[in-house]
């Protein structure tokens, strides 16, 4: 049996994973051994977490009520791990991949669930040098957790075009806006959800993991979008990294939003709309190829629309949620990354400027540091 906690409302918690690169050289660097100690130190070490590779450290925020909570707590522990990584050496990035980085010289950190896995999953393993943003919204009742759920579903190629930030891997161009997306599906049980129509179907399929040995423990479901039980939350897993503060807060705003309007539909009684899983596999390759200018599936009826058309009606209908959820600005400043672009065509822009991918991971250090895209410069409030 999975005992769900349920939440007291839709509350907010964000993992943002961070690459560790060298100030010159911009590549990835094998340092958390470093750094984390470090943050033990200036006792906040709860803030942070290690990761599969030793070039990554993962910023995890508090329980948080809204989106500007969101924003506080993450600026703070990104300041923080800045006093720490800043005499070392050391810039963060956030991508979806590195532009240049080998994986073959990326080293494993130290556990032994972090040497099972490498060990099950071997080659495929080992090429996961990619990095993610979680989101977790609370869900008042188990009930009301699957079929919110299957109703995010048609919004997946949404937030995979918004934060599609990974078009370069291993130095080389790849032609998909999210090329972290077809990576890491590739490992066991990783990818897509089931939909399932009960709680109780759910169990039944996570018992049939850990009874034939698929998984040894819940979390090694690593589902793009998936029930966290002992949080009480969905977690949305389905984005590249995010390079930059104000278009995380701004992505962290409409999964609130989207989770928020689907609950409240049945509140009222309402049914939620859902996709065949064939659209939703389909949409979820168009938007990691085409990122922006994906064409989705809307319906079982097979209507077809550019995803950057549906995100602007979608805001619409969300104004009036985000606006109940104190995060109405927020929520505005995905029309930004419509309007200057997702990080995926800032990062090809400078390539093809600049000539170097050493360059790009130099932008992606510094929008980092500016919390916003330079583009967005005079856009409304400050990064």
């Amino acid at each position: 049996m999975i005992v769900f906690h349920p939440s007291a409302g839709p509350t907010l918690g964000v993992e943002w994973e961070l690459a560790l690169v060298d100030h010159e050289t911009l590549d990835l660097v094998p340092r958390a051994d470093d750094v984390m100690p470090a943050l033990e130190a200036k006792h906040i070490s709860a803030r942070f977490h290690r990761e599969l590779l030793s070039n990554t450290v993962e910023i995890v925020t508090g329980v948080c009520r809204d989106v500007p909570e969101i924003t506080a707590d993450l600026s703070r522990s990104l300041e923080a791990l800045r006093e720490v990584t800043d005499p070392l050496g050391l810039d963060l990035l956030c991508a979806g991949t590195h532009p240049f980085a080998q994986w073959q010289t990326q080293e494993v950190s130290e556990g032994e669930r972090y040497a099972t896995l490498i060990d099950r999953t071997r080659w495929w393993g080992r090429q996961m040098v990619i990095y993610g943003v979680h989101v977790h919204v609370g869900v008042t009742d188990v009930a009301r957790v699957l079929p919110i759920l299957d109703g995010l579903l048609p919004f997946a190629p949404h937030l995979q075009a918004l934060s599609a930030s990974s078009p370069f891997w291993v130095g080389e161009e790849t032609g998909y806006a999210s090329n972290r997306a077809q990576m890491f599906q590739q490992l066991p049980t990783a990818g897509l959800p089931f939909q399932f129509s009960t709680w109780a179907e759910y169990e039944r399929y996570v018992d049939d993991l850990l009874v034939t040995g698929v998984i040894d423990e819940l979390k090694e479901i690593r589902w793009d979008i998936r029930p966290a039980p002992h949080l009480g939350t969905l977690e949305v897993r389905v984005c590249d990294g995010v390079p930059t503060l104000r278009e995380l807060a701004a992505i962290t705003a409409l999964v609130q939003c989207l989770v928020v309007w689907l609950d409240d539909r049945l509140t009222d009684g309402g049914t939620l709309r859902t996709l065949p899983p064939w659209h939703v596999q389909e949409n979820k390759w168009r938007a990691a190829r085409y990122g922006m200018d994906a064409i989705i599936i809307c319906d079982d009826r097979n209507r077809e629309r550019l995803v950057t058309e549906d995100l602007m009606d979608l805001l619409e209908r969300l104004t009036p949620v985000a606006r109940r959820l104190g995060c109405e600005q927020e929520l505005s400043d995905v029309a930004l990354i419509v309007r200057h672009g997702a990080s995926y065509q800032r990062q090809l822009a400078v390539a093809q400027q600049e000539g170097t991918l050493v360059s790009v991971a130099r932008s992606l250090v510094d929008e980092m540091r500016a919390g916003a895209p330079a583009a967005w410069a005079g856009e409304g409030r400050p990064a």
